[in-house]
């Protein structure tokens, strides 16, 4: 059998598992700890966990007390935890806020948040063995929040659906996470609706017209649009919701959020790029 991981690496994932956020084990660098049961295979598994074995990553993330010990067990080398991001009931959204070499995360998302006219109330925080901040803030339901880095400024990286946040006590290679003082005791507070628009849209795209001119809110709700398309209707939505920008003076704007969008469901970049600037020539 394999020896569990420490108590003290245990302990404070299932004390986050008992708030509501689903958990994994980390290896030091930060990556999920399970092995894969497909590792062995020729072709890479497109598994999500469908096979009834553990070690698929994010989708392994639970809050049930007796699979996060189940799930450290199998990776006694484990050192810390990452908390699910997008998942109910918290929705958290994670902005990380990098420090390091000649980039201030944290500078530039007090720029950000002057530019744009909104405040992030005081919220849980955890500090980073570089200095830098997590930032959580609970999303709102039925909202996609797509992952980023560097996408609303340098040092600014999101963590959303999908994506995952390193836990508090956690040690890896550059140091150990921890939760920033005075702010133990702090909720996680919602996101700020400006916050929300640079991130994600905030209507559902059902609500348009392909005769309808869009505009603020509902131009960035086409980028929901488009992360919501299905399979084989990708490409299509993701030119429909250009030609709707294109049609408004939110199209050079958009441009770039629409690519992201995309790209996050599956497109590669220079395919996407390719659709948007199509586009916006008028044609296909």
């Amino acid at each position: 059998m394999p020896r569990p991981a420490p108590r003290t690496i245990v302990n404070p994932a299932l004390k986050a598992a008992a708030c509501g956020l689903a958990v994994i084990p980390l290896s030091r660098t930060k990556l999920p700890a399970v092995r894969s049961p497909h590792r062995a295979q020729r072709r890479p598994a497109r598994c999500r966990g469908e096979c009834g074995q553990i070690g698929h990553g994010i989708h392994d993330a639970t809050t049930d007390p007796d699979a996060i010990r189940t799930l450290f067990a199998a990776a006694p080398w484990a050192t810390g935890y990452g908390i699910a991001c997008g998942t109910p009931p918290h929705h958290l959204i994670g902005v990380d806020l990098d420090v390091k070499n000649d980039v201030d995360g944290i500078a530039n998302f007090q720029r950000l948040t002057h530019d744009h006219g909104f405040t992030v109330p005081a919220t849980v925080s955890v500090t980073t063995p570089s200095g830098g901040l997590h930032l959580w803030l609970r999303g709102p339901a039925g909202r996609t929040v797509p992952n980023s880095a560097g996408r609303l400024a340098p040092g600014i990286d999101v963590r959303g659906s999908g994506g995952y946040l390193v836990g508090p006590g956690s040690i890896t290679v550059r140091g150990q996470y921890v939760r920033t003082p005075g702010t133990e005791r702090h909720p996680i507070v919602e996101a700020p609706d400006a916050l929300l628009l640079l991130l994600a849209p905030a209507v559902p795209p059902r609500t348009l017209s392909p005769a309808l001119p869009v505009s603020g809110r509902q131009a960035i709700a086409l980028v929901q649009f488009v992360l919501d398309a299905p399979d084989g209707q990708r490409n299509d939505r993701l030119y429909w919701a250009a030609c709707r920008a294109r049609e408004t003076d939110q199209g050079p704007s958009l441009a770039q959020a629409l690519v992201d969008a995309a790209v996050h469901i599956g497109l590669s970049e220079n395919e996407a790029r390719a659709t948007v600037t199509s586009a916006a020539r008028g044609r296909r």
